[in-house]
């Protein structure tokens, strides 16, 4: 069976990308990463979705001291949506950017896939909806591919490994409405940037969470606070 590794934060976008790649007939290995986010919590969601979908898993811990980030430095307050989206502040990256942080679970997630012989890395980006993130754009992507053809014995020996970006031109609601058809358990997955029990329903996250319910028409099935 040809192998996949897909990167699984513990949210609705990746947990759908898990749902798809398994229907297209991959075998699926999990990759997550405690990266000391605030949000850890995403992390409970993704072994439950790994588990759920019988698919192996693992989280890789690692350390990124100089922080940068909202999400990482409990001295920085995590934004409000509505703050971002002022006039002054909507084409600026806002403090929840996390410095390089797609370009370092991408890498981890090569060389496991390298490690294992597997043929695609998959991730669930997309460009509708989000916080203006500059690792979440197709040129982003395509990048990366070129660095993979160039930078690796497989590239070199003509066994690239693709990377496979199913979301990156849908909306929320969109990626909820496949997830659905898909019977992603949704109720499992988590995702806001705050580190506490309950979802804050402020952050940029909870609002494109919510918004794409609404516009999906479907109730989001989250329990308040639990797995």
């Amino acid at each position: 069976m040809k192998k996949a590794i897909v990167l699984l934060s513990g949210g609705l976008d990746s947990a759908t990308t898990l749902y798809l790649a398994k229907k297209q007939g991959y075998k699926c290995f999990c990759l997550s990463f405690d990266y000391g986010q605030r949000h850890r919590r995403e992390l409970e969601s993704a072994k439950k979705i790994a588990s759920t979908a019988n698919c192996p898993y693992q989280i890789l811990k690692i350390n990124l001291p100089w922080k940068g980030s909202a999400l990482l430095d409990s001295n920085i307050v995590i934004p409000k949506h509505s703050n971002i989206r002022t006039p002054e502040h909507s084409n600026k990256i806002p403090s929840t950017y996390v410095p390089g942080r797609n370009i370092i679970f991408l890498s981890f997630a090569l060389s496991f896939a390298e490690g294992i012989g597997a043929e695609v890395i998959f991730i669930g980006a997309h460009t509708h909806d989000y916080s203006n993130y500059p690792d979440c754009r197709p040129e982003f992507y395509r990048a990366f591919s070129r660095v993979i053809t160039t930078g690796t014995k497989s590239g070199v020996e003509q066994r690239k490994i693709k990377i496979e970006t199913p979301l990156i031109k849908k909306t929320k609601a969109q990626i909820i409405e496949m997830g659905r058809t898909l019977d992603v358990p949704f109720q499992f997955t988590w995702s806001c940037y705050q580190g506490v029990n309950r979802p804050c329903g402020k952050c940029d996250s909870c609002y494109y969470r919510a918004k794409g319910f609404k516009e999906a028409g479907i109730k989001d099935p989250l329990p308040k606070g639990r797995l």
